[in-house]
């Protein structure tokens, strides 16, 4: 009988899909629960993984005309109240701020003192307070378009958390645009989104699905809500970035007025667009294995760890000479607007020292050796294939490929992941099988289920709403070259409006 590899997680993926995700974090320590309710520590591994999808994102952005600003964590309440349809959208993720400062009270303990005439909220977002600066900043044609852009935090007062994808306070970015012409804030909406996916797709190696949503699942006060969706291993959906074309609704609320070229008032066309470190959720649900994180090289925190592997005291001094030469070779080496990151291990702690990294998802595991030095190569592991695959390599030949193999890599992931998404979308016309697709076949594992079903929906809220409540799964998008009017509604079976994407989703 073969004998049974053990994971390096357990968990497995099939065994439980939700504390395999935390057990993937922990042992690839990217983050950690912060003892502040809801949030998190992001750990410098996983750091330096958001930094990089920040890098390639900012210059995406840069690369369409938009620059970057800050606006203000506080906004005042009365803000909120300007766009009705907003302000419902987010009322019960506000965290508020009503006193500001601390005084001793009898008891000696410290007490809120100093009630503030108006209450902040702490951003959740900043359509509001962008656009009361926009509002000053507009005056005519001639000061528009506005593109603008924002890194920042805030804050959602989440009941239910997990890491990255769910906490009470997370990094992003936020995307601000106002416009003369519904045409022109329509364009950068589908500009934006276009934007995301190529992000997502090339460098975190994520294939999504791009539509727009249905009006319930839009953007509180927007007119219009442009979204891209994957698919994790749980065939459960991950929302990966929205653009919002927003109308003249936070205009008017806001009085962000130009003077045309013919000397008539009107209110601007604004649009809002974001993503969030839920990608990095994203990145470790779709790629990661039951032997822990994968990276995908575009954005690693680091491409390449050399572990130079020494047995015996007199042969350091030649093997770590050997490896940080390579290292310094490998380190001037331009890997798309970046040089490759280089990791040296020279821990004495064995084969677990390997494991380690093979936990923490680099692309590359090079071992150097004695042996290897004499024969001038170096031994070979890549995170996309099994752990225990391992080739030897001539070193001059590792370092004149390294960019080939990297891309290797990437493009693996990519075509895995897509691979599986396909084989977990289905098209699906009869009310009992699409009801069955979404019930999960063992009830000791709820969380797996079919995946996408590609359906006929009329248009109704009410169908809308009723499938939502009897299998927790939602219309994650219209896709962009849907079938009109093609087939029957999934729920009433009434004429079909669009054939739409359903599924359960984070």
């Amino acid at each position: 009988m073969a004998k049974q590899v053990k994971s390096a997680i357990s968990p497995t993926r099939n065994e439980d899909y939700p504390e395999w995700y935390q057990q993937i974090i922990r042992a690839s320590d990217l983050a950690e629960r912060s003892t502040v309710r809801g949030c998190m520590v992001i750990k410098p591994w996983g750091y330096a993984l958001w930094e990089n999808i920040v890098q390639a994102m900012d210059n995406l952005f840069k690369a369409t005309g938009v620059k970057n600003a800050y606006f203000p964590l506080f906004i005042p309440l009365s803000f909120l109240e300007k766009e009705a349809e907003h302000v419902e959208g987010f009322a019960k993720e506000c965290a508020v701020v009503t006193h500001h400062r601390l005084e001793k009270g009898d008891s000696g303990s410290l007490e809120p003192a100093g009630k503030l005439a108006e209450p902040l909220v702490v951003r959740p977002t900043s359509e509001t307070i962008i656009g009361d600066s926009f509002s000053r900043w507009v005056s005519s044609y001639r000061d528009l378009p506005i593109l603008i852009n924002q890194w920042a935090n805030v804050v959602r007062w989440e009941m239910r958390t997990r890491i990255f994808l769910r906490t009470s306070e997370f990094l992003w970015q936020e995307g601000h645009t106002a416009h003369a012409t519904a045409e022109e804030a329509i364009e950068r909406t589908n500009m934006m989104l276009d934007v995301y996916t190529t992000c997502v797709e090339d460098y975190l190696a994520m294939p999504v699905l791009r539509g727009r949503k249905s009006p319930a699942e839009r953007f509180p006060g927007a007119v219009d809500t442009m979204a891209i969706e994957a698919m994790m291993q749980d065939r459960k959906a991950l929302q990966s970035g929205t653009s919002h074309f927003l109308g003249q609704n936070f205009a008017r609320g806001f009085d962000i007025k130009f003077q045309t070229a013919s000397e008539t008032e009107e209110y601007a066309w604004t649009t809002s667009w974001g993503s969030s470190t839920r990608m990095i959720g994203g990145l470790i649900m779709i790629h990661s294995d039951d032997d822990g994180l994968i990276l995908p090289p575009r954005v690693a925190s680091a491409h390449v760890v050399l572990l130079p592997i020494i047995r015996k005291p007199e042969d350091r001094q030649t093997v770590m000479d050997y490896t940080e030469k390579l290292a310094r070779e490998l380190s001037a080496t331009q890997y798309l607007n970046r040089n490759i990151l280089v990791e040296i291990d020279d821990r004495e702690i064995g084969g677990a020292r390997g494991w380690d990294w093979i936990k923490k998802g680099i692309p590359l595991r090079v071992e150097i050796g004695p042996r290897d030095i004499a024969e001038n190569a170096v031994f070979v592991g890549r995170r996309d294939q099994a752990p225990n695959k391992k080739t030897a390599v001539k070193r001059d030949q590792f370092v004149a490929g390294i960019t080939t193999t990297l891309d290797e890599i990437q493009q693996n992931l990519f075509q895995r992941a897509l691979a599986f998404r396909e084989a977990h979308t289905i098209e699906i016309d009869d009310r009992k099988t699409f009801y069955d697709f979404f019930t999960p076949q063992n009830a000791d594992k709820p969380e797996i289920h079919g995946g996408f079903a590609i359906s006929g929906w009329c248009g109704s809220a009410k169908c809308e709403l009723k499938i939502k409540d009897d299998l927790a799964v939602t219309i994650r998008c219209i896709p962009f070259d849907s079938e009109a009017g093609k087939g029957r509604c999934i729920c009433c079976g009434e004429k079909s409006e669009s054939q739409v994407v359903f599924a359960k989703a984070y």
